[in-house]
């Protein structure tokens, strides 16, 4: 059943305290990529119009967990939230648990907007302490989850805060019930034919999600480093391409499985190769086999094609993972050409999915990201469901009201 939404609970004269995913990337202190950040804002703005008090918090980067650290700071996202919202957001305390933050809240007027430091100076939040948790509790009358990115983490104000505040509100953010309605409810009920990309550097990171959508989907595409350990597993030579040697044999089982389920699963049938990863070096069309001494960094325009075909006529389209070294001149062509293919179904109706981390920058970097029918906030988060897993972190949140229809 669907999570109870922060609209369906009352909050004025409440104290909320909503647990976003401000994990953010930072260039010398400044926000470099605010996704996260922006796609926040209709939650904290439900709650502050309507005459509640909002506590945010957040880790950030890689604290030690001994206490303040003026590095890891959450003051860039506070600086960064008050330019967005246009108006004061305040940093509660020097530390989550600190004297004069729990003073802060006490004293903090509706509509008021504050954020609890780096939730991982504390060294509780990482180790899901119960301790940690019911210090957090004091502080809410209402639990918000709206964190997607960490919810396939067991960080105490994630799993052991929702438990310890039983019997008070704890409901879902917008951002949260968005990627639930979008990565979910796709998988259980799509529009067909429903195609998934998986790309990356590794057969290992998308093991469970190939098996899962073996029972989904209608077709696979898969491309990036991992597409070479299914294309040696076909006897290719591969050149110097990157190759997990150790799954070549489950990447074979993975093709029977794919061919029993009558799933076809589609691989590169040319490639551009390079002789390193370097922007400078000599690169050339492979068509088949990779020569000794070169290595596949992009997916080749015969693939691009072939796999345009493929999803020409796509219903739902869910894509985990870049298909080439996008990051570097010219291995980026063939992730962005697929990019914008998909992009132009969502325009005409597809649904079409990315998920975060990697894909998203890749999305991002190809100018469609708005084109999307939606783009995960979540890296992790969004391939753990896509693997069939379940958010034990979502169990304590409360179900949506039931909708009673009355009879005439």
């Amino acid at each position: 059943m669907a999570k109870c939404s922060i609209d369906q609970v009352s909050v004025k004269g409440k104290r909320v305290f909503v647990r976003a995913d401000f994990n953010v990337p930072l260039d010398g202190g400044r926000i470099t990529d605010d996704r996260r950040i922006r796609l926040t804002l209709p939650t904290i703005e439900s709650i502050v119009n309507r005459g509640g008090t909002v506590i945010l918090a957040s880790h950030l980067g890689r604290p030690a967990g001994t206490g303040y650290e003026a590095s890891e700071s959450i003051e860039p996202v506070s600086l960064h939230l008050e330019r967005l919202l246009n108006r004061p957001v305040r940093i509660a305390g020097p530390t989550p648990t600190h004297p004069q933050t729990a003073q802060t809240i006490r004293d903090a007027a509706a509509g008021e907007i504050l954020l609890l430091e780096n939730l991982r100076f504390e060294k509780g939040e990482k180790k899901g302490d119960p301790a940690f948790a019911a210090t957090l509790a004091q502080y809410a009358d209402i639990y918000c989850n709206d964190a997607f990115g960490a919810c396939h983490r067991t960080d105490a104000s994630m799993h052991a805060l929702p438990i310890a505040m039983a019997g008070k509100p704890r409901v879902a953010g917008h951002l949260l019930l968005r990627e639930l309605r979008y990565l979910q409810g796709i998988l259980d009920a799509p529009k067909r034919p429903f195609i998934a990309i998986l790309g990356g550097a590794k057969v290992s990171d998308k093991l469970l999600a190939l098996r899962n959508l073996l029972t989904r989907v209608d077709a696979i595409i898969v491309g990036g480093a991992m597409a070479y350990t299914f294309l040696k597993a076909q006897g290719m030579a591969i050149g110097k391409s990157r190759v997990e040697s150790d799954l070549v044999g489950e990447a074979l089982l993975i093709l029977n499985e794919a061919t029993a389920a009558q799933v076809p699963i589609h691989l590169p049938v040319d490639h551009v190769c390079g002789e390193s990863l370097v922007e400078s070096t000599p690169t050339r069309v492979c068509h088949g086999d990779i020569p000794d001494g070169w290595m596949g960094l992009d997916i080749g325009p015969d693939t691009v094609s072939a796999w345009q075909r493929v999803l020409s006529t796509a219903g739902t389209v869910v894509w985990n993972g870049p298909l080439g070294a996008f990051e570097t001149t010219p291995f980026e062509v063939g992730t962005f050409t697929i990019a914008r293919t998909v992009a132009a179904l969502a325009q005409a109706g597809s649904i079409v999915v990315a998920g975060g981390g990697d894909t998203a920058a890749a999305v991002s970097l190809a100018g469609v990201d708005g084109q999307f029918s939606h783009v995960s906030t979540g890296g992790g988060a969004s391939l753990e469901l896509v693997e069939g897993k379940k958010f034990i972190t979502l169990d304590a949140l409360d179900e949506a009201p039931a909708v009673v229809t009355v009879g005439v």
